[in-house]
């Protein structure tokens, strides 16, 4: 990972804490990574955590730019070699499979021109819904590649699939995507 540019996405679910340990495994790890999160994942993690692990503001709003006059849309799409939304939401994973532009996360997935992966996390019985599973085959037919959830005990209290990849299965997928540069 050493010098990559990694956009990582964080969208509002109880797996956003996984994905502050993923963060600190990439910086470990040698790679540049930008945090861009949406209204809804403040409620779950800060975006203190995010700028401590790396080192770099955290993005949330198109229309207040900190670094690039452009639009951080723009901006932080230029420089990403990989883009990541995890935990990626039942919500997300529906603005993808449309197009829909409405937030600064799926804004930057229609703008990157890099590969974009996506780690999904819900309850069960929303990742079971036909329409959740229609959406993530049409993401995946437009070339979004998909670190599938596992199964297991979710905050809601049961145990089934929608469990958030584990931060060790998101950087493997991660280096099969963005392999060590020579």
């Amino acid at each position: 990972m050493k010098g990559r540019e990694i956009l990582l996405a964080v969208t509002g679910g109880i797996a956003a804490y996984k994905t502050a340990d993923l963060t600190s495994k990439l910086v470990q790890q040698g790679a540049g990574v930008t945090v861009a999160m949406t209204e809804s994942a403040h409620r779950f993690i800060g975006p203190t955590t995010f700028q401590a692990l790396t080192g770099r503001p955290v993005y949330g709003d198109m229309f207040a730019p900190q670094e690039h006059f452009l639009g951080e849309h723009i901006g932080l799409a230029r420089r990403a070699e990989l883009y990541v939304i995890a935990p990626c939401t039942a919500n997300t994973i529906s603005s993808l499979a449309t197009g829909r532009a409405d937030d600064l996360v799926s804004t930057l997935a229609l703008t990157v021109t890099c590969p974009v992966m996506v780690a999904p996390a819900m309850n069960s019985e929303m990742w079971n819904k036909p329409s959740t599973q229609r959406n993530l085959q049409q993401i995946r037919e437009d070339g979004i590649d998909i670190c599938q959830p596992g199964s297991g005990w979710l905050s809601c209290g049961i145990v089934g699939p929608g469990r958030m990849a584990e931060p060790a299965e998101i950087l493997a997928r991660i280096a099969q995507l963005l392999p060590e540069q020579a």
